[in-house]
């Protein structure tokens, strides 16, 4: 089978941290995902909900192609489009609006990306954790039907409408090297979900990393997992994403 690849970061790639900025990248990941690629012919990518910038830190030296901020930027051959801050002042000031009503609530952080803004509450008491998913759905509301709200595992992320991580994975399909190959996505989190069910109906194979409902049709337990079958299939094993179990 010959395979596109994309690769969600968070909790797929690497277990997911306290914080955004405590990620740990496993030694030897890079240097198989780089192998992998070579495989591929080039045919991977991460799909990631992270400034592609930012991914670029965790995966020094490497500079694979990425789709960051759920689809808003894309690189493909080393060109970055989309994704500039100055394109979106109603979210601008939506992000100052966050800043301030959240700085008396204890350990909610909020994570700017530009294009992006998204709000964590995974280390914050019960009240404070409500008050801040209050705060970024009220800020949601604000912008209307130019930005949507997705939640996720004690997150809130504000992102432009139209942004979708299928919508990028569709687009990588449509150029060399990825079209003509049966595209493969993996992703653990609900904010995966649209990915999982376009990859669905294009004829890929959508594999959902970690417990929960998914209309994904594969399934591993763990990032741990991930990486095993990734450093198999860039040591030359044989990539077979329909011999994954059933989600």
């Amino acid at each position: 089978m010959d395979i596109a690849l994309f690769l969600d970061f968070d909790g797929t790639l690497t277990e997911i941290a306290p914080r955004p900025d405590a990620v740990q990248v496993e030694p030897g990941l890079v240097e198989d995902l780089e192998r992998l690629r070579a495989r591929l012919d080039g045919a991977l990518a991460i799909v990631t909900g992270r400034p592609v910038t930012v991914i670029d830190g965790f995966l020094t030296p490497s500079r694979l192609d990425a789709a960051g901020l759920h689809g808003v930027e894309r690189r493909v051959g080393g060109a970055i489009t989309g994704g500039q801050m100055e394109d979106h002042p109603d979210l601008r000031r939506q992000v100052a609006r966050l800043q301030a009503e959240t700085a008396a609530l204890a350990r909610v952080l909020i994570e700017d990306k530009g294009a992006s803004v998204a709000v964590h509450w995974r280390l914050a008491d019960p009240d404070d954790a409500a008050r801040a998913e209050t705060l970024v759905k009220d800020a949601a509301d604000a912008l209307g039907l130019a930005y949507r709200l997705q939640l996720g595992k004690a997150v809130g992320e504000i992102v432009p409408a139209q942004a979708t991580k299928a919508h990028a994975i569709r687009a990588f399909m449509a150029e060399a090297p990825y079209a003509g190959r049966t595209p493969v996505f993996f992703g653990d989190d609900r904010t995966d979900e649209i990915a999982f069910a376009s990859i669905n109906e294009d004829g890929g194979i959508a594999v959902r990393v970690g417990e929960g409902e998914t209309v994904a049709r594969r399934r591993l337990p763990d990032p741990a997992a991930v990486r095993a079958l990734l450093r198999d299939w860039a040591a030359g094993g044989a990539i077979d994403p329909d011999a994954l179990p059933r989600a």
